[in-house]
């Protein structure tokens, strides 16, 4: 018995071959809303919420965060990153360079 397996990955943003540049044609923006808070809320808002800073729950997270744990434009310089790259709450990879290129985009409350 034989089977064919195929990887999807058409409709897969792949995060870290980005540019920064919003002027280079394969810029892909990253939103804090659409792409960034859906995170917080699967994997941080259970522990940090009112209770715990940052309060990462939906509404209350990027003024939680901006500018005391991430520096605009310098995900390697913003302790939310680094924090999550030592592998704090095993946050996916994929989830952690969505992240990272938030940050580096400009860190946006889009």
């Amino acid at each position: 018995m034989n089977s064919c397996y195929y990887d999807s990955v058409a409709d897969e943003i792949i995060v870290d071959a980005l540019p920064d540049d919003p002027d280079d044609p394969d810029y892909v923006e990253i939103l804090f809303g659409a792409d960034i808070q859906p995170i917080f809320t699967a994997k941080c808002a259970m522990c940090h919420n009112a209770s715990r800073n940052p309060d990462l729950r939906d509404g209350n997270a990027y003024n939680s965060l901006v500018p005391t744990y991430v520096v605009a434009d310098n995900a390697d310089g913003s302790s939310l990153y680094t924090f999550l790259e030592s592998g704090h709450r095993d946050i996916a990879d994929e989830q952690l360079e969505l992240i990272k290129a938030w940050i580096n985009q400009g860190a946006a409350n889009n």
